[in-house]
């Protein structure tokens, strides 16, 4: 029998069961929830996460889609927009350049190579635009081969009607043909103008010395006018043969002229110039010049010889050329509203030094060859017997003289003068 001291040890050592209470605490509501989300399974928060980021991705790519095919619908209409206005443009010439040019169809040429062809020559901008205007017009069997004068600024319609006939169909207006000779001065082909019923001679001097109708030549001119120039573009009015309609515009006439100027005056010239260091302006006056002096082409490039070494030296400052006097006589005093000396000195060669200020007529082709291909010679004069065309070169001056002396007794029909009268002093006139 144990005493009650002994009853009541218990080693500390030994854990003493814990009675099993009956009594349960009471949780409040927010340890409830506490517990109840810590005893959550892991797994199920992050499925939920991964749902709601497949979800905002989904959402996304959806935004993104749009915003794509809108994008895409906006440059597809802008495009569609903007290719219907500049149809549209071509269709009606609208800021096309107005300056005629020569076009030419060729002989069994299809509607489509005719597109290119224009596209190519700047006439219009969208060949499968014209070929397809063409087809719908039903006009495109009848384009005429040949050349045809058109510009861009035209319609298709009127390109159509322009490619599909020629001068000698339009019933409309009468057609005139008139010829402006080498060496014609400016005033003498507006005159011819006039008397063919094509436009009054006036109104086109106005409009041809205006100038600017955007030809690529007009880029080579100088671009300051001199105010000791009488007619601004003498020796761009190509010596040529001319269909005019009678009553036409001044300025289609020009355009007519200006083109044709336009179409002969080639790059080759163009590098020729540059290599002699010579302007166009300063080529067509030279020219001019040559032009009414030579009696026939052949002598062009021995004249042209003479001119540019006098040009090229220090010894010869005046170019000494008679038809440069009579333009003054002839053609600037008759016609100047105001006495005008300055503009009379800067014309004529034995007054002015080198070149006069312009052209003096109206040169062609070959003129113009000799200023560029001017044959080699130590000549500094020349004589021409008007009556034989017959041309004689000198040296010197004395040289000069005796060659004036014999084509005037030529004239006068004497015998000529042999050497031994000439060391002589005897048989001058």
């Amino acid at each position: 029998m144990k005493s009650e001291n002994e009853m009541d040890f218990i080693p500390e050592d030994e854990e003493t069961p814990k009675p099993e209470t009956h009594v349960r605490h009471k949780r409040t509501h927010k340890e409830e929830e506490t517990e109840s989300y810590s005893e959550r399974p892991r797994h199920a928060k992050t499925k939920k996460k991964k749902t709601a980021k497949k979800e905002h991705h989904h959402k996304s790519a959806r935004v993104y889609g749009v915003l794509i095919m809108l994008t895409f619908v906006f440059v597809v209409s802008i495009s569609l927009a903007v290719g219907i206005i500049e149809v549209g443009k071509d269709m009606l010439g609208i800021n096309g350049s107005q300056r005629l040019v020569l076009f030419n169809i060729p002989e069994g040429a299809t509607t489509k190579e005719i597109a290119q062809n224009l596209y190519e020559d700047g006439i219009i901008r969208i060949p499968k635009a014209f070929e397809y205007f063409s087809r719908l017009s039903k006009d495109n069997a009848n384009f005429v081969a040949g050349n045809h004068e058109i510009s861009a600024s035209m319609a298709y319609e009127t390109l159509i009607a322009e490619l599909s006939k020629s001068m000698a169909d339009d019933d409309s207006q009468a057609v005139v043909d008139v010829m402006f000779p080498e060496g014609i001065t400016l005033y003498d082909a507006a005159m011819k103008l006039q008397e063919n019923n094509v436009c009054e001679a006036a109104k086109f001097l106005y409009y041809f010395n205006a100038g600017n109708l955007g030809y690529e030549f007009e880029e080579h001119l100088p671009t300051t006018n001199s105010t000791l120039k009488f007619y601004r573009m003498e020796g761009y009015c190509f010596p040529d043969t001319y269909t005019f309609y009678e009553e036409s515009d001044p300025a289609d006439v020009c355009r007519k002229i200006y083109m044709n100027f336009n179409l002969k005056i080639t790059n080759a010239y163009y590098d020729r110039m540059n290599e002699l260091g010579i302007s166009l302006d300063e080529t067509i006056t030279l020219a001019s010049i040559i032009q009414k002096e030579a009696a026939h082409d052949g002598d062009m490039p021995m004249i042209s010889s003479v001119f540019w070494n006098r040009l090229n030296s220090p010894e010869y400052s005046k170019l000494q050329s008679d038809v440069t006097s009579l333009y003054v006589e002839n053609v600037i005093k008759p016609n100047i509203e105001l006495d005008n000396q300055a503009i009379y000195d800067a014309y004529d060669t034995y007054v002015c030094n080198g070149l006069p200020a312009g052209a003096i007529c109206n040169p062609g082709i070959a003129a113009i060859e000799a200023v560029l291909y001017p044959e080699e010679s130590d000549y500094y004069y020349f004589y021409a017997n008007v009556d034989t065309g017959e041309t004689y070169f000198a040296r010197t001056l004395e040289e000069h003289n005796a060659n004036i002396e014999m084509v005037e007794r030529i004239r006068q029909g004497l015998p000529p003068v042999d050497e031994e009268t000439l060391e002589s002093g005897e048989g001058a006139e």
